[in-house]
């Protein structure tokens, strides 16, 4: 059982970091290695898992470098078969870490599964079943709000949330790690997309469950969340999506922003969503730069994409929205 190492992030997470680093002393299969990767928490966070988890191996960062390139700086450091990524706040089933791994061993086409989040408050109903992207040029957060029951077989989706996923480390060296420039959020998706053009399979595996205590870390719809979220989607859709398709699915693109501008303008958030489109344009010719490299080395082709794509359904996500509000 040394074929995996398990990387966290961490950011003033003390209050969430027993629960989270219990789970993981309590798995079945025992990683080779756990890191801790710290970006200049002031809570005591590092003191906090060197004086109670010595087993943890502990990175501090001197500042907030943001979620994508804390985890690659651990995985830098890393030289096992698979590396898998838990978010602190998500505390792991005893079978997790198991049931991803079988995910990788039995399936050579997979690169990288997915876990079941369920609430931590609520383990009856799905936080996240994996990640899926529409037609619209949007990250959807696959099964959110839906029973527990309605996700219980393995299946073939778009990809995983890396707050509690596992990849093959092979495949992240071919298709690169998460993209520094968007510092958190939506990185998991842009990373999801990158794989699937290259030909690496994403599966659900509903036995792997994690119960996560959701927004512990980023306030939903939160100033922060909602300028990175819009910023960073826009770099997904230029980077990944063909120039057949974005043909194909601009005009969504388009009113899908527009609704979502009409709908935090409502809540007091304009400024930040018209930031995030404002730096996401700003952002174009580095991403541009990006994506004729993706676009030149993908392996399949428009309708397989195609055929991952979910429907848009403006109606349904905009009920999500305000039944939270």
């Amino acid at each position: 059982m040394d074929k995996v190492s398990v990387i966290i992030v961490n950011w003033n997470g003390k209050r969430l970091l027993s629960e989270c680093l219990d789970g993981l002393r309590h798995q079945i299969y025992q990683p080779l290695s756990i890191i801790l990767v710290d970006n200049g928490s002031s809570d005591g966070s590092i003191d906090f898992v060197n004086h109670n988890y010595p087993e943890v191996k502990t990175i501090a960062l001197p500042k907030n470098v943001g979620f994508s390139a804390a985890n690659n700086y651990a995985f830098n450091t890393i030289k096992t078969e698979y590396v898998a990524l838990l978010n602190n706040d998500a505390i792991a089933h005893p079978l997790w870490l198991k049931h991803l791994v079988e995910a990788l061993e039995y399936h050579p086409e997979v690169g990288f599964a997915a876990s079941k989040m369920l609430f931590y408050d609520n383990p009856e109903t799905i936080d996240r079943a994996g990640d899926s992207y529409t037609r619209a040029g949007t990250g959807l957060l696959r099964g959110r709000g839906e029973s527990v029951s309605n996700y219980n077989k393995q299946e073939w989706i778009f990809g995983a949330c890396a707050g509690a996923a596992l990849y093959r480390t092979l495949m992240l060296r071919d298709i690169g790690l998460f993209d520094e420039d968007f510092f958190l959020v939506y990185e998991d998706v842009d990373l999801s997309f990158r794989a699937q053009l290259k030909g690496y399979k994403c599966l659900f595996m509903p036995e792997a469950v994690v119960f996560h205590k959701a927004s512990s870390s980023i306030v939903y719809d939160s100033p922060i969340s909602v300028y990175y979220s819009h910023r960073n989607l826009e770099w997904v859709y230029i980077k990944n999506m063909s120039s057949e398709l974005i043909l194909k699915t601009i005009w969504l693109h388009i009113i899908y922003d527009l609704a979502a501008f009409l709908f935090f303008a409502a809540n007091g958030r304009a400024k930040e969503f018209i930031m995030a489109k404002w730096d996401a344009l700003k952002g174009v010719k580095r991403m541009l730069k990006k994506r004729k490299q993706i676009q030149r080395n993908k392996k399949v082709d428009d309708n397989y994409i195609w055929g991952l794509l979910e429907r848009e359904l403006f109606l349904p996500r905009l009920v999500r929205r305000l039944s939270r509000n």
